[in-house]
């Protein structure tokens, strides 16, 4: 039994499983949550700032492949996520728990991140290169069924029983997790170095020194300055980034003189080994516009179905109908990538996932009159069942190209990747894979409230273009190029 229970086939599923859900309580249940309680689609759209840690993750992902093991990082992380979800439950029926449960969430968003790290490294440390191929399905299937847990199961509890119980729950379903990977998650690697190493440095006088500053100049700037916070909007944050980027490209070789002066240095080596290699401007360049049209989509989806006044049936949509679609095409597209290589489906497959933006955008335009009568509205007017219909047919597509655009980015991704620094180059490419993602979900809730529904959602549509063009030109798709 205690074998069954190591195997490849249960914790690809469960430690997958454990590192969507966190990722859906933060970016997506959030949204649907901040929704109901009257949040406008502008506050809705900042909540993709929760994507912040995903970007910025590859600076403290070579921690993870230099201090203790995978396995600690996933279940210290896995633990401090149950407590985020459960004190999110305990903060929901209070009046000023909307702007806590805001600030915990952001937090979480750090764990949720690291936390992810820590299992794609484990995945890649644990299998060959050939079992990693072998699973990579799997635990696609298994992360969109967390996905369709939260988005389905979750909501529905919220939305029904209240967003306390619904918390509540996602809490203890994380509780659980942690429990069985501490009893039975198998141990893969040697500990590199202690994590007192780690915890000294944090520890020491100029780092928290540094931290006390920061905080304190965000709170004079907040007390004195509050325009500050005006001018210096998410929108100028993300254009700082990708000038950032850019200016990186430009100064490549002066960075790497600097960053290699400590030859001993992990950080270096890893950040190094991967930007140092043929094409990787045009890689970089399509690592972060390949998922743009699909962030937008998804950080307005959520407020679309609430706004249409069938909140109570997102839950079955998702849960019922998005989960087998979901399954099927994760499956399909792992089938597919092994069989007809990466080079011939990646770009089909991401036509897939984009397609869905054009028939959300049909759909906002149909049914435009009930958003506007159910916008807000107390008692939702019903939209009869033919376009509920209409809307769970979109969704079964929406989350069957979408087990096929994540069946051949994950793959993408982990080509990629050098043997020595599986977790700092997973990490590198996801963070960077997540700018877009960030950015775009910020400006969608202005441009959703400005534009409509169905305008906006053709807009994101062509913002997935340059992503689409830009697989004619990268590397990695063939087999040799490991």
């Amino acid at each position: 039994m205690i074998k069954i229970l190591q195997s490849p086939h249960v914790w690809a599923f469960t430690t997958y499983f454990a590192e969507g859900f966190p990722y859906t309580i933060i970016r997506m249940i959030s949204s649907v949550f901040f929704r109901d309680m009257r949040v406008s689609l502008e506050g809705i759209g900042l909540t993709s700032l929760f994507g912040i840690p995903w970007v910025l993750k590859f600076l403290w992902g070579p921690l993870i492949d230099e201090y203790r093991t995978k396995r600690n990082w996933m279940l210290w992380t896995q633990s401090l996520l149950a407590v985020m979800a459960i004190g999110a439950g305990l903060l929901a029926p209070a009046p000023s728990g909307i702007r806590i449960i805001a600030v915990l969430f952001f937090v979480g968003s750090f764990l949720a991140a690291t936390h992810d790290m820590a299992i794609d490294g484990y995945y890649m440390e644990a299998l060959d290169e050939r079992g990693q191929a072998k699973f990579v399905g799997y635990r696609v299937m298994a992360y969109r069924i967390a996905m369709m847990t939260g988005t389905g199961v979750i909501v529905t509890i919220g939305t029904t029983a209240g967003w306390a119980v619904g918390f509540l729950s996602a809490g203890a379903v994380l509780s659980m997790l942690f429990g069985y990977h501490t009893l039975f998650l198998p141990r893969v690697e040697a500990e590199k170095r202690p994590f007192s190493g780690l915890i000294r440095g944090l520890l020491s006088p100029a780092f928290l020194g540094g931290i006390l500053c920061v905080l304190l100049a965000l709170l004079l700037f907040h007390r004195f300055v509050p325009s500050f916070f005006e001018y210096f909007s998410p929108s100028w944050v993300g254009i700082g980034l990708l000038v950032a980027l850019f200016l990186l490209a430009l100064l490549k070789k002066q960075i790497k003189s600097a960053l290699l002066k400590n030859k001993d240095s992990f950080y270096s080596k890893a950040f190094v080994a991967y930007m140092d290699r043929e094409k990787m401007g045009i890689t970089l360049a399509f690592i972060i516009f390949m998922r743009t049209g699909e962030s937008m989509l998804t950080s307005m989806v959520s407020p679309f179905v609430v706004d249409l006044g069938i909140k109570v049936h997102y839950g079955w949509i998702s849960g019922g109908v998005g989960l087998p679609f979901s399954i099927v095409g994760a499956m399909i597209g792992g089938w597919m990538i092994s069989r007809y290589t990466l080079k011939r489906t990646i770009w089909p497959f991401l036509l897939a996932q984009n397609f869905t933006n054009l028939l959300y955008m049909v759909l906002a335009f149909y049914l435009g009159r009930f958003i506007l009568l159910n916008t807000g509205a107390s008692v939702a007017t019903p939209i009869g069942s033919h376009n509920l219909l209409l809307v769970a047919t979109v969704h079964s597509f929406d989350q069957f190209a979408g087990g096929l655009g994540t069946a051949v980015l994950v793959t993408f991704l982990m080509r990629t990747c050098l043997p020595d620094y599986k977790a700092a180059h997973f990490a590198i490419g996801t963070g960077l894979m997540n700018l877009s993602g960030v950015f775009s979900g910020v400006l969608s809730g202005f441009l959703a409230g400005w534009l409509g529904y169905g305008m906006f959602f053709g807009l994101s549509f062509l913002a997935s273009i340059p992503g689409m063009v830009l697989v004619f030109f990268i590397p990695f798709l063939d087999r040799e190029s490991k």
